[in-house]
């Protein structure tokens, strides 16, 4: 992470050079911004996958759903908070703000992962050299893993899913201020009220899985959300309503909480013991099809865009947000694919999981460990 937020300052400065700069600094700056999002993403995802498999290893099985619960409510505040934050940073907005901004970023990942995860992980003898017992391979226990019931199918919706909500990432702030002529804080904007409807739809799945709804239920509703979020940020432009595009945003972070929680909720109910393989896997399938989806969606904006300027795709794709809508329809796409998917997994209603007779099917802030 923090070598990410290194290097893209100065990318930004080769790609902010206009006509001064050769062709040769300017690929430079290509180079540059697509390393440092590519270490971001990989920091940010390797601490989230193995902080997941880490804390259903630590906590026991009555106590790990609130254990992982409050994990991902301190990530959607931590998504909060920091888009209010970058909102505000960049109210007066300038290229050398900016820098600063992001210097201010790397400093702050240093800190906060250096706090978190000090003393986090304990030694385990049983697998300290010179002991007979040996940790299981990894291909085994996949194996094993996706051998018992259904469990590939449920890993193919989270894959969809992810990449459902995610091509969209890095695209929907662009949308706003290129397509929108929203300013950077507008833009910004976005990220923390994609987070505070992530936040509400975390309540709501609580709510929802300890009255005994099948996690795989709401996980479904997630998707149909998303569906609608998209197709609010697709009308917002040609009718220019920048209220459209706030309320999808919200919609497309309600829609993806809802579509998180309920399939973590149901990995956690893969393996009941041994190493957290089943919340490693969600989290690794998650992740890993996120950020294939966002680099495919960057690259269908792209060559949608240069097609439709062009004239290939004729009258009705035109203009910067022909690229974009594409993006956003394909994944209506695959939201709709991964409804196709869960829909087999989903218990009849009335069927869901045990009302609040069992803690280790609890999901909720309440009576969290100390």
């Amino acid at each position: 992470q923090f070598g990410g937020f290194a290097i893209l300052p100065f990318a930004l400065i080769l790609l902010d050079g206009g006509a001064d700069h050769t062709a040769a600094q300017r690929a430079a700056g290509y180079l540059g911004a697509g390393t440092a999002f590519l270490l971001l993403g990989a920091g940010a995802h390797t601490v989230q996958t193995a902080g997941l498999a880490l804390a259903t290893d630590l906590s026991d099985t009555e106590r790990r759903p609130r254990v992982v619960a409050l994990l991902y409510v301190t990530f959607l505040a931590g998504l909060l908070l920091g888009g209010l934050a970058f909102s505000a940073l960049l109210q007066e907005f300038s290229p050398l703000r900016l820098i600063k901004v992001i210097q201010g970023a790397a400093v702050l990942t240093i800190a906060l992962n250096g706090i978190a995860l000090w003393k986090q992980e304990p030694r385990q003898e049983a697998y300290m050299p010179g002991n007979s017992e040996a940790p299981p391979a990894f291909a085994d226990a996949w194996r094993a893993l996706l051998r018992r019931d259904r469990n590939g199918r449920l890993l193919l919706a989270v894959g969809l899913g992810a990449a459902g909500f995610a091509m969209q990432d890095v695209l929907l702030e662009p949308y706003g201020g290129q397509v929108m002529s929203l300013g950077v804080s507008s833009t910004s904007l976005l990220t923390a009220l994609s987070a505070a409807g992530a936040l509400a739809a975390f309540a709501m799945a609580a709510r929802s899985l300890s009255r005994g709804t099948d996690p795989l239920r709401i996980a479904a509703w997630g998707t149909v959300a998303g569906v609608f979020a998209f197709a609010l940020v697709v009308l917002a432009a040609p009718l220019v309503s920048p209220a459209l595009l706030r309320a999808g945003a919200v919609l497309i972070g309600f829609g993806g909480g809802l579509f998180a929680v309920g399939t973590l909720t149901a990995a956690m109910g893969l393996q009941e013991t041994g190493s957290g393989l089943a919340v490693g896997a969600w989290g690794a399938v998650h992740t890993t099809a996120a950020g294939l989806a966002v680099g495919l969606g960057g690259v269908v904006r792209d060559v949608t865009t240069r097609l439709a300027d062009l004239g290939v795709l004729g009258p009705a794709l035109h203009g910067p947000e022909a690229g974009y809508v594409v993006v956003y329809h394909l994944e209506i796409l695959a939201l709709f694919l991964a409804m196709v998917v869960l829909g087999p997994l989903v218990s009849p209603s009335g069927a869901g999981i045990p009302k609040r007779n069992s803690g280790a099917r609890a999901f909720g802030l309440a009576e969290l460990p100390g």
